[in-house]
């Protein structure tokens, strides 16, 4: 059975380092809210996109997941309404959800990666310490894995996610 695996996380956590190891460990689909933005932006620059580019790839991760294909959607995945939106799309495909929140529980850390990381998307602006700290996030009490990326490297979390898959 496919699996929609919806990543969630401040950025700066981990989220996308570990999700595409984990695609390209097992060959599952790989969906980045990020490139979405970015590709919206770079024929709308002033638009405000609101929740569209989560309900684009809720729409491509079920056509994938109706083919078969374990899915995962990188992702900040902020606020419950969000994360259901992948509920939806999981459930609407017959696919489970396996929800993956990452966080780093060293602050000094967190802000190094942060103000440390290229931009690996054209067209995105890297957010700074200040705008991530101030980010809405509510934490994800029901993902089935939390992980803190503080001293757990990307191969044993993507070990950890393979276990639940």
């Amino acid at each position: 059975m496919a699996v929609l695996i919806s990543f969630a996380g401040l950025p700066g956590t981990g989220k996308s380092t570990i999700a595409q190891a984990l695609s390209i460990a097992t060959g599952a689909v790989y969906l980045r809210i990020d490139e979405i933005d970015a590709a919206i932006w770079n024929l709308d620059p002033d638009r405000d996109i609101g929740p569209e580019s989560y309900h684009i790839a809720a729409a491509l991760a079920a056509s994938n997941l109706q083919l078969g294909h374990t899915t995962i959607i990188d992702c900040v995945n902020p606020w419950d309404i969000t994360r259901q939106i992948f509920f939806d799309a999981a459930t609407r495909a017959g696919a489970r959800l396996l929800g993956v929140e990452t966080h780093c529980s060293d602050l000094a850390m967190h802000q190094m990666r942060v103000e440390d990381r290229e931009m690996d998307v054209p067209g995105l602006n890297k957010p700074g310490w200040q705008q991530v700290l101030a980010r809405d996030y509510t934490p994800w009490a029901t993902a089935d894995l939390k992980l803190d990326t503080t001293a757990l490297s990307v191969v044993d979390a993507v070990s950890e996610i393979e276990k639940r898959l």
